[in-house]
């Protein structure tokens, strides 16, 4: 892990945060988006994440292409409630690990970390279709409860369509009415 490394990606995971901050403050989750990614800061993140940091792209994917797996990425999954992977549970019936649909105010912040992320690695040529495009590339093999696929795709199609002043009104709207 070089000194470069760790600052660039103490930066961008940084700017990244902040990001997803303002983004909950206009969803209406101000409060949950202060405690945003702060397992990133933790020594079993933030070292593979300076050690494989390329400024582009997550470091949790060049970590995958070295080893296989990412230890930064199962202990990341693992303690934030904004990400799919972590609303798996087994089922008694079907004797498996399945998706559950996940509560409202975490979609809204994926959605927040969403076009947060999109942001920070497509900078300059950053658009509001973005977000959309990433999710759909995804989704075939995604293994995410149809309920929280479908409204964070409604979602991102909004924001693809009418941008953020009319996506975080909607997503504020939604939390107030719990019609999910």
């Amino acid at each position: 892990m070089s000194f470069k490394g760790a600052l660039g990606h103490f930066k961008t995971i940084t700017k990244h945060r902040h990001a997803v901050i303002r983004h909950c403050a206009k969803a209406g989750i101000f409060w949950q988006g202060l405690f945003h990614d702060l397992s990133k800061y933790s020594l079993t993140e933030f070292i593979p994440g300076a050690k494989y940091y390329v400024g582009t792209r997550s470091p949790n994917e060049l970590e995958r292409e070295e080893k296989g797996f990412s230890i930064a990425w199962i202990h990341h999954k693992g303690r934030n409630r904004h990400h799919f992977e972590y609303w798996t549970d087994y089922n008694p019936k079907t004797k498996q690990n399945e998706p559950v649909k996940m509560p409202l105010r975490f979609v809204m912040e994926m959605v927040c970390d969403r076009i947060a992320a999109s942001k920070i690695y497509q900078g300059k040529n950053y658009t509001d279709k973005h977000p959309l495009e990433y999710f759909m590339r995804g989704k075939p093999t995604r293994v995410i409860h149809k309920e929280t696929s479908d409204l964070v795709e409604k979602l991102l199609i909004l924001l693809a369509e009418h941008g953020e002043e009319v996506t975080f009104t909607c997503m504020k709207e939604l939390l107030k009415e719990k019609k999910y």
